[in-house]
């Protein structure tokens, strides 16, 4: 992160580089974690355990300073972003497949299209982003009709995980209109810190710990969980929040359809998990209408300024 503030066009590149591919393989890495680990401690640990190893190195370089303020916005965005975004994809991955989550992830645009629009000045959709919309919809209920490998997709997981693209839309437009925000870094970390340590909450509410047995912990579940602490959240969520800085939210979304080629295909290379013609069919509806609503949306954006 400090080169990239010595160098911006470098930094946004590395950070839609590691947004891409980082998180197109976090799927794959949630879904072996989830075999023997509770879904909301393992996520908390791994934001509280990331955001309080960025909060040393920042307050180590003197950077770790906040206002009231600060603090209170970004525990807004963590709750929304990890919480609410994060916490409910770990827990849908405990039954539907690495692949299909993502598909259904990626149509969050959608609703950071609408939500835009409902903002003061915010920006109104073309026909076309309407088109994209319906489009996207339209390839969600496609995918949940369908299942997978003939077996029905668990409904409520389905549903767990619409609302996770609503929380995280909500948080990512909260964080790009707070007024006096923290430096980016400095942002993450709080977020991670504050959002990790709600989740670690939401996780002793629902008795995770008795769910929790370390014998039976797996090696590849231990070892996922690390590589979503390194990987997942200390280089990519900064890079996320980097961007939303330093770039529009319309191509900050276009990892929406970057990361289901990436998270399909680890899932039927690793794990095996199936992927019929209804799975491709709908993954080309959903990628389409988000190139066609994120294509708009920076159209509308350039017209505007």
């Amino acid at each position: 992160m400090t080169s990239a503030s010595a160098n911006p066009r470098s930094g946004v590149f590395l950070a839609f580089a590691a947004i891409y591919l980082i998180w197109g393989s976090t799927y794959l890495a949630i879904r072996v974690a989830v075999e023997t680990l509770p879904p909301f401690l393992m996520a908390g640990v791994r934001f509280m355990v990331a955001g309080a190893l960025l909060y040393v190195w920042l307050a180590f370089k003197g950077r770790a300073a906040a206002t009231p303020r600060q603090w209170r916005d970004n525990l807004v965005v963590g709750a929304l972003l990890l919480v609410g975004g994060n916490g409910l994809v770990v827990w849908a991955e405990q039954r539907i497949p690495s692949g299909i989550t993502t598909l259904l992830i990626s149509i969050t645009p959608l609703f950071m299209v609408m939500f835009d629009w409902m903002l003061p000045k915010g920006l109104r959709p073309t026909w076309a982003t309407f088109a994209g919309l319906a489009l996207g919809f339209a390839g969600v209920g496609l995918l949940i009709g369908g299942g997978t490998g003939g077996a029905a997709l668990d409904l409520a997981r389905c549903a767990g995980l619409l609302v996770a693209c609503v929380s995280w839309a909500a948080g990512s437009l909260y964080s790009r209109h707070a007024r006096n925000p923290a430096d980016p870094m400095t942002a993450a970390t709080l977020q991670m810190l504050l959002g990790g340590s709600l989740m670690f909450v939401v996780g002793l509410v629902r008795g995770e710990m008795a769910d929790l047995h370390l014998a039976s912990l797996t090696s590849r579940s231990v070892l996922a969980w690390a590589y979503l602490v390194v990987a997942g959240s200390l280089i990519a969520f900064p890079a996320y929040v980097y961007l939303l800085k330093h770039s529009t939210p319309a191509r900050v979304s276009t990892y929406s359809y970057v990361n289901p080629v990436v998270a399909v295909f680890l899932g039927w290379l690793i794990l095996g998990e199936p992927v019929g013609p209804r799975t491709f069919l709908a993954a080309a509806i959903i990628i389409v209408a988000v190139a066609i609503i994120t294509t708009q949306r920076a159209r509308a954006t350039l017209r505007k300024a």
